[in-house]
């Protein structure tokens, strides 16, 4: 087979780090599973989840210390699945989070999985953006990235082009109203908003639906992007 990379975003496929993720990976969508990796210090009580797994999945499974250590940059990593990068179209009559140039691939992944955790299935990112296929992410998501449907667009405008019949949240700090006054009037389908960890949303964005604030204390400037979704997506899940 062919030899693994570093991997790299020109890259069509990326990597699931660690045991939990590539579970995940093969259980949720083994269909862009290329093969699984192991180590040799992997315990026995791994093997045997991955190995009937793999079995069931068609999924080659081979042993690859130094690929491993190559993707991870760690040493307890002891399996990573190889996965083909896609594009999954959103759903038109579900709820969405919109994330506009977020940088962070920690707080991205940390997103995927807070988003999954109140039944947000389907995830806009803008770019330029957090590459969404890197193995940062992808395990930062603790593998919820594979029960998503995840597609970037080069603007917002491409975005709202393909889904701009609906109620659009964008979380700014200009906004008018807290978010369980905007729950009142919110209905099915909607799009949370949120924009870049250091500069938020733009202001073209004051006039783009409904400006969503979480207030908060004059002792702290913002709220840190992961926790300011996590809060949103809480209050609007009841709509979910």
């Amino acid at each position: 087979m062919a030899s693994l990379k570093t991997y790299d975003r020109k890259l069509d496929y990326s990597y699931a780090p660690g045991l939990f993720t590539t579970v995940e990976a093969l259980n949720n969508r083994p269909e862009c599973v290329r093969r699984v990796l192991i180590s040799t210090k992997i315990e026995d009580s791994a093997l045997q989840t991955l190995i009937p797994l793999c079995q069931e999945k068609g999924v080659r499974m081979e042993q690859a210390d130094k690929a491993l250590s190559r993707i991870s940059r760690k040493e307890n990593c002891f399996a990573a699945a190889v996965f083909d990068k896609q594009q999954i179209s959103l759903s038109k009559s579900e709820n969405h989070i919109v994330l506009h140039n977020i940088q962070d691939k920690g707080n991205l992944g940390t997103i995927l999985r807070t988003a999954l955790g109140f039944n947000y299935t389907d995830i806009a990112i803008i770019r330029p953006a957090a590459d969404c296929f890197d193995p940062k992410v992808v395990r930062a998501s603790m593998g919820a990235y594979f029960s998503l449907r995840l597609k970037e667009y080069d603007s917002f405008s491409e975005y709202q082009n393909e889904f701009g019949d609906r109620q659009l949240f964008p979380f700014i700090l200009s906004g008018k109203i807290s978010p369980e006054e905007a729950l009142k009037t919110a209905k099915k389908p909607h799009s949370l908003i949120f924009g870049n960890e250091a500069s938020g949303l733009p202001e073209e964005f004051e006039n783009i639906g409904t400006g969503v604030r979480i207030p908060h204390s004059d002792k702290i400037d913002s709220l840190n992007l992961a926790i300011a979704t996590s809060i949103a997506m809480y209050v609007f899940s009841s709509l979910n």
